[in-house]
């Protein structure tokens, strides 16, 4: 039996034009358990979005902070992922995203290989994920996985019982920690192979149909 669900928001409730799916919204404003917005965006994007949809538990920034309600902690060491961006710097042409409001990792834009990036910052602490929107450089020993047990543990409910719902390489680390993991149509293929179900549709849609799927609605 699902008592909680973890849902990432950019490619999984919303669409490749970034555009929230409405449908998705409504549906899980309905649901009866505990429902955790997942995303690698900032914080204060992250909790706008939960405010919106009808939620209070937020993992933003790839698992480097957790929220909850107006309270924050934050997991991962930005200072690493400084240090790595000036490795790269001195390798690629780097055009940083919301550096200001991240508090654990450094975001920017995919312009370069990140399969080459990552050998250059080998051995610094940091990793490379990539959301399908913008590279993350973050502290590796983060991630959305680790904050769902965290989260787990705080509000008394074992991982086994939550479903998750993603798209994108940078969920992976919470398809190996949750009881059932769902991947919508567009996800990538990765997170497919990983997968208990994969949705019929892509995005926002996906999600209606995994949530009825689970017996959610």
């Amino acid at each position: 039996m699902i008592k909680a669900l973890a849902v990432d928001i950019d490619g999984t409730l919303t669409d490749s034009r970034r555009r929230i799916n409405c449908k998705a919204v409504e549906a899980l404003r309905k649901l009866k358990i505990p429902v955790v917005l997942a995303t690698g965006n900032t914080l204060c994007f992250a909790r706008t979005a939960a405010k919106l949809i009808g939620l209070n538990i937020v993992i933003a920034e790839n698992g480097g902070v957790v929220s909850f309600d107006d309270e924050h902690e934050v997991f991962g060491d930005k200072q690493k992922c400084i240090k790595a961006l000036e490795v790269l710097k001195k390798h690629f042409e780097i055009h940083l995203l919301d550096f200001d409001l991240r508090k654990s990792e450094v975001c920017v834009k995919r312009t370069f290989d990140a399969e080459i990036a990552k050998k250059f910052i080998q051995g610094m602490g940091v990793k490379i994920l990539d959301s399908g929107f913008a590279y993350h450089i973050s502290d590796e020993m983060v991630g959305k996985g680790k904050a769902l047990h965290f989260i787990a543990g705080k509000i008394g409910i074992d991982l086994k019982d939550f479903a998750v719902i993603g798209d994108s390489l940078n969920d992976l680390d919470m398809f190996e920690v949750a009881g059932i993991k769902i991947a919508v149509a567009n996800a990538h293929i990765e997170l497919k192979k990983r997968a208990d179900v994969v949705t019929p549709s892509p995005d926002g849609d996906g999600v209606v149909e995994a949530l009825k799927i689970l017996n959610l609605l």
